[in-house]
């Protein structure tokens, strides 16, 4: 029997009297209820479930062609993963590649960044790879980036580990950390109050003190490679309190660091990188002679009292102090952050590959 419109039941609007359906409306319901009959019978397809980008793994193309013989016991799993890269089309590749890479960690490698690959594969293995791309690509790849600008002057060169595909300029507007930033500023008097009570009773090695870089330059430090300096905290409670409220500061980690900078008057820091490009350092001025200049990456900039700046060290600084004995010392309180690019997966690993040493 010919196919015919009049088997189809009418809508409610025809039985009610409404306005007839035109045959447009018409051929576009009966396509749609044949689409709908096509997809509900199609077979549905897992050719792409172990695709990369456009390619297939070979490890499932070979399971499928040859059987497993039950009399040979399945090889021992390795750390790393084993599946391997596939090459992408037009030359593009996918995000995920350098994590479904099988390739052996570099045997050129130190022994540190062995061990910082090491401590990715345990946490992936007791959390997950989701996430890990960039950090994964990052240590892989870190030995082969560090060959390449050691030969030359670069102006970016952290030498710890660097994370790929992170904007980096050398000074970052306020609104990446305004929420931190105003906190900082806010609490600017205070702040300053427990410095000078600090400073009052003299620099010393037996005070909580500690000499870093050229003479001249000390530290007061309340937390020193993610490690909290108890006694330093418990003089400073208010200013402790105020690190604990930060929202984005790296208190977990060797990476991370806070506390009272001192630079004394015709010292000067030379060119100097940070470790990693993952964190940016927030200078609250304190005291700021006017003859204090820092220099990130060519770029000039002067602190201002109450006021911060957001630094990416990773790239080449020198911090200079060319005021006399009458213009005082230049004090900064410093408080590492994180990235605002670096994601909440890729933090929380880095916590646990760059743990503090207790």
């Amino acid at each position: 029997m010919p196919w015919s419109l009049d088997l189809v039941p009418l809508p409610p609007c025809a039985l009610l009297g409404g306005p007839p359906l035109s045959g447009l409306l018409w051929t576009v319901l009966l396509l749609f209820l044949w689409y709908c009959y096509r997809v509900g019978s199609d077979p549905p397809s897992h050719s792409g479930m172990l695709k990369s980008g456009s390619g297939r793994s070979s490890f499932s193309r070979s399971s499928s062609r040859f059987p497993v013989d039950p009399r040979h016991s399945a090889p021992k799993a390795s750390a790393a993963i084993t599946m391997e890269t596939v090459e992408e089309e037009e030359g593009t590749e996918s995000y995920l590649t350098p994590v479904l890479s099988h390739a052996p960690f570099p045997t050129e490698a130190a022994a540190e960044s062995r061990k910082l690959y090491r401590a990715l594969q345990e946490y992936a293995k007791r959390y997950s790879w989701a996430g890990m791309g960039r950090i994964h690509k990052g240590l892989r790849t870190f030995l082969n980036i560090c060959a390449r600008i050691n030969d030359r002057p670069s102006i970016q060169k952290p030498h710890l580990f660097y994370l790929p595909d992170v904007p980096s300029i050398p000074f970052f507007p306020r609104d990446a950390h305004r929420h931190d930033i105003e906190v900082l500023e806010a609490s600017y008097p205070i702040i300053l109050a427990e410095f000078q009570a600090v400073y009052q009773r003299g620099i010393d090695t037996k005070l909580g003190w500690s000499y870093q870089g050229p003479k001249g330059q000390t530290v007061f430090p309340l937390y020193n490679a993610g490690v909290c300096v108890a006694s330093n905290c418990r003089a400073c409670p208010c200013t402790y309190r105020t690190l604990l409220s930060l929202r984005t500061f790296i208190s977990s980690n060797s990476l991370g660091s806070a506390g009272f900078w001192f630079l004394g008057p015709g010292a000067t820091l030379g060119g100097a990188y940070g470790p990693t490009n993952t964190r940016l350092r927030c200078h609250l001025g304190l005291q700021t002679p006017a003859q204090c200049e820092l220099v990130v990456g060519g770029e000039p900039q002067c602190w201002s009292e109450g006021h911060c700046l957001l630094v990416d060290d990773s790239f080449l600084h020198t911090i200079s102090h060319n005021g006399g004995a009458e213009d005082g010392p230049r004090v900064i309180f410093s408080v590492d952050l994180w990235h605002p690019n670096v994601a909440a997966a890729e933090r929380q690993a880095l916590d646990y590959i760059f743990a503090p040493e207790q």
